[in-house]
């Protein structure tokens, strides 16, 4: 081995060492124990797709799983398909109104919001929830369907183990700093921009 590799080599162990170090001191300092709220947010593609993640790792775990989702279309995804076929453990809710640019009407969307925010209003009243996936909940927040101060209150005051995963565009400051995790899936180019129709399985 020449003196230049022996030279990139020890420097690379070096910085391992340090890395490792740095990341077994912050792993140390995480100390507290409860569930955590999440927020995936941004223009970007894969939000509910990450969240439906989490739901098959909470799975993997024998957790209590419930799932609301606020606004879709009237076809389920791949994933929304296979949580209803294949785990009967998991309770599923879905507003199924279709989106609001396709009822036109926001009375119909307010009373369908309300009705969906009751079922996850007793799901995070429900110590037996282990994960609480709200998925596209910031579009009622933004388009005033809910009131944000009734959501960020539920939210706040659930049991101290469930984990909450909301997903959507925006959903506003207060929403950002309740959640322990914030995440944003930026967009840098998306296939049906360029004419790409929609793809089971991956899009749908």
């Amino acid at each position: 081995m020449s003196n230049q590799n022996k030279g990139a080599d020890s420097t690379h162990k070096k910085k391992m060492q340090k890395l490792k170090q740095n990341i077994d001191a912050s792993i140390k300092s995480a100390n507290i124990e409860r569930g955590v709220g999440i927020l995936l947010t941004g223009n970007g593609k894969g939000k509910s797709s990450s969240a439906f993640g989490m739901v098959i790792r909470s799975l993997g775990y024998d957790h209590k799983v419930g799932i609301v989702q606020f606004i879709k279309g009237q076809q389920l995804s791949g994933e929304e398909i296979y949580v209803r076929d294949r785990c009967p453990s998991v309770t599923f809710h879905q507003m199924n109104t279709g989106f609001t640019w396709e009822t036109q009407d926001r009375q119909v969307d307010i009373a369908a919001a309300e009705a969906s925010w009751s079922i996850a209003l007793k799901m995070l009243q429900d110590d037996g929830y282990d994960l609480v996936v709200l998925d596209e909940l910031t579009y009622m927040l933004s388009f005033k369907y809910l009131a944000e101060e009734m959501v960020l209150e539920a939210l706040s005051n659930r049991p101290a183990q469930q984990s909450v995963v909301v997903t959507g565009r925006g959903g506003g400051a207060a929403l950002a700093n309740w959640a322990d995790t914030v995440s944003e899936v930026k967009e840098i180019k998306h296939a049906y921009n360029q004419g790409i129709m929609a793809r089971k399985g991956v899009d749908l």
